[in-house]
């Protein structure tokens, strides 16, 4: 069972490879954070493997899955980007993405074919790589007076938040990341603390 504020993702790049009659479908699977980085994964394998003739891909973004994109890149409709995204969905992933580069290797496979071998790609893959439990965080950044310094940080230790930057001073600036679960009990006591101004 998991908890409301997690959802399943990819722990780091894997790769995965299909053959059939002479074509090479490479498979690379990603967790990614956000559409810019989509992209940027996505041109780096258009850059090294630039001869290939496809470059099939699919993500999944968001706790919920809500934004999701299959890409066909030439391929007939729906017998590539479909077959990728069922993958990451049977997995139950979000934040992920799958490349498959498709080398052409003389012999059409047809629609089934073709579904089959970018299906087998993508789930190798994912397979190959490491699935994990990642938990929603917001973020929130303030300043405090540093006499508060100890209301913060015991706050800091007895929820177990993330700090993302910090800077002392006679004012403090501190930039925490907070479980969504926790978020509004966090807030409520973070600005109980006399000082402590939210700042975006």
């Amino acid at each position: 069972m998991k908890a409301e504020d997690t959802f399943f993702t990819l722990e780091g790049e894997s790769e995965g490879l299909y053959k059939e009659k002479g074509s090479k479908f490479l498979a690379f699977a990603y967790p990614v954070q956000d559409e810019e980085e989509i992209k940027e994964n996505i041109e780096a394998l258009k850059k090294k493997y630039y001869d290939a003739r496809h470059h099939c891909y699919a993500y999944i973004l968001g706790k919920d899955q809500e934004q999701f994109r299959a890409n066909d890149d030439g391929e007939p409709n729906h017998s590539a980007g479909d077959p990728i995204l069922g993958q990451l969905r049977s997995n139950n992933l979000s934040n992920a993405l799958v490349v498959v580069v498709r080398y052409f290797g003389g012999t059409k496979l047809g629609v089934g074919g073709l579904i089959h071998a970018y299906k087998t790609a993508a789930a190798e893959a994912i397979t190959n790589g490491q699935i994990i439990t990642a938990i929603v965080k917001e973020s929130v950044k303030f300043n405090f007076d540093y006499l508060d310094m100890n209301d913060v940080m015991k706050l800091i230790k007895d929820y177990d938040l993330e700090i993302k930057k910090q800077e002392f001073d006679n004012t403090c600036l501190m930039h925490l990341s907070i479980r969504a679960s926790l978020y509004e009990e966090v807030m409520e006591k973070l600005t109980n603390i006399n000082s402590v101004k939210l700042t975006d």
